[in-house]
C-alpha cells in the first residue's frame, strides 16, 4: 500500500499544537546551555495495529533536517505492523532540543491512528473472508477524515469513503449513494438510473434499496432496470424498521437469485461492530461486504509513552523503567532523508 506523504503543517512545526510544558522546557534548557544527545523510546502498554508511525517519521525528518548526522539515529516499526504491550515502536537518538517540543505531536499521531487501525482490524478479522469498507468519516472532524480512513485501510479495510483518505492509501474512494439522493428523486429506480446515467463507467453501480419500499422488492426493481450494469445493492435498514437482519439478507439473496441476478452483490451497513458482523456470519447470511462507520471512528486512542533511556551515552530512566536501550530486534533504521521535500500539509 502506498501513501501520499505531506509536509507537516505549520501548527505542528511551529509547536503551537504542543503541550506548553515542552516549550517551557526547551526555553529553560536553551538559557542553561544544555542540549544533550538523548535516546527516546516510545511504547504502549496495549497491543494493536500500529498506525501514524509514517506520519511521525515524516515529522522527525523535517525537525531533524539540520541536525548533525553523527548525533541522529531513528529506528521504528512501520504502519500496519502489529505490536505487543511494552514493545518499542519508535526509538529516536538526537539532541533533545531539536525534537523534544514535538513529543505531543508524534504521540498523538500514534495514539489516534493506532486506535482506529486496531478497531478496523477487529472488524476485518470478524468479517473474513468478506471485505470491510470504512464509512466513518461523518463521525469525526473533517480535518482528520483523511487520517481516519488511511488508518482504517492500514487496519485492513479494502476501501474508504472519502477521496482524501483513499488517496493517502493510494486507492480510489468507495461509496454507493446517500438516502438523500433517493428521497429527492422520489423513487429508488429513478435514482439508480440517474446514478448510472451521470457517473463514470468505472464507478460500481451499488444502489441503496431501503428508502421507500420493501428491500427485496426494491432490489428486484433496480436489478431489472439496470441489468448487467448493477454491481450490488446496499442494505441499511434503520433501527426503527428492525435493522438489517440475517433473515433479510437471506431473503434478498434468494429473490435476486431466483430472478437470475446471481452476480449482484449485497453490501450491509448500519451500526456494525465485530460482534454484529459475527452475528451475520454465525447465521450464514450471504453478505458480500460490510461497511463500518462508528465502531472504527469511535475507537479509543491507544496511549503511547515516550521515555528518555540514555543521555550522552549514559543509561538512565525514571523510576519504574529500566535504564538503557530496550532490546528491540524488530526496529528498522529510518532513512530520514527520504521523508523530506514533501508537499505542504493541511494548515489545520
Amino acid at each position: 500500500m502506498g501513501s501520499l506523504r505531506l509536509r507537516p503543517s505549520h501548527e505542528i512545526l511551529s509547536g503551537e499544537s504542543a503541550d506548553v510544558y515542552f516549550a517551557r522546557a526547551e526555553r529553560i534548557l536553551e538559557r542553561e546551555g544544555l542540549d544533550p544527545v538523548v535516546v527516546m523510546e516510545v511504547f504502549s502498554r496495549e497491543s494493536g495495529v500500529l498506525c501514524g508511525i509514517d506520519e511521525a517519521k515524516n515529522l522527525l525528518a523535517h525537525v531533524l533536517a539540520d541536525a548533525d548526522p553523527a548525533d541522529v539515529a531513528v529506528e521504528a516499526l512501520d504502519d500496519g505492523d502489529t505490536f505487543e504491550s511494552k514493545e518499542i515502536v519508535l526509538r529516536i537518538q538526537a539532541r533533545y532540543r531539536q525534537f523534544g517540543l514535538y513529543e505531543t505531536a508524534y504521540l498523538g499521531m500514534l495514539a489516534q491512528s493506532t486506535g482506529w487501525a486496531t478497531a478496523a482490524r477487529e472488524c476485518v478479522e470478524a468479517a473474513a473472508p468478506q471485505p470491510v469498507i470504512s464509512f466513518g468519516a461523518r463521525h469525526v472532524h473533517p480535518d482528520v477524515t483523511d487520517v481516519l480512513d488511511y488508518a482504517a485501510i492500514v487496519g485492513g479495510c479494502v476501501g474508504a469513503s472519502t477521496p482524501a483518505g483513499a488517496r493517502l492509501a493510494g486507492l480510489r474512494p468507495t461509496g454507493t449513494m446517500p438516502h438523500s439522493l433517493v428521497l429527492i428523486f422520489g423513487d429508488t429506480v429513478e435514482a439508480a438510473l440517474a446514478f448510472d446515467r451521470d457517473l463514470e463507467p468505472d464507478v460500481p453501480r451499488i444502489v441503496l434499496v431501503d428508502t421507500f419500499k420493501d428491500e427485496a422488492e426494491e432490489a428486484l426493481r433496480v436489478a431489472r432496470a439496470l441489468g448487467d450494469k448493477l454491481y450490488g445493492i446496499r442494505l441499511d435498514t434503520p433501527v426503527e424498521r428492525g435493522r438489517v437482519t440475517p433473515d433479510l439478507v437471506t431473503e434478498v439473496r434468494a429473490r435476486l437469485d431466483q430472478a437470475g441476478f446471481r452476480e449482484v452483490k449485497i453490501v450491509v451497513s448500519g451500526g456494525l461492530s465485530p460482534d454484529r458482523i459475527r452475528y451475520f456470519k454465525e447465521h450464514d447470511a450471504p453478505v458480500d461486504s460490510f461497511a463500518v462507520g462508528s465502531y472504527i471512528s469511535g475507537a479509543a486512542p491507544i496511549d503511547f509513552t515516550a521515555d528518555i533511556k540514555e543521555i550522552d551515552g549514559r543509561p538512565i530512566a525514571k523510576r519504574g523503567r529500566i535504564p538503557g536501550r530496550t532490546p528491540s530486534p524488530r526496529l528498522r533504521p529510518v532513512d530520514l532523508a527520504s521523508w523530506r521535500e514533501l508537499p505542504e500539509g493541511r494548515s489545520g
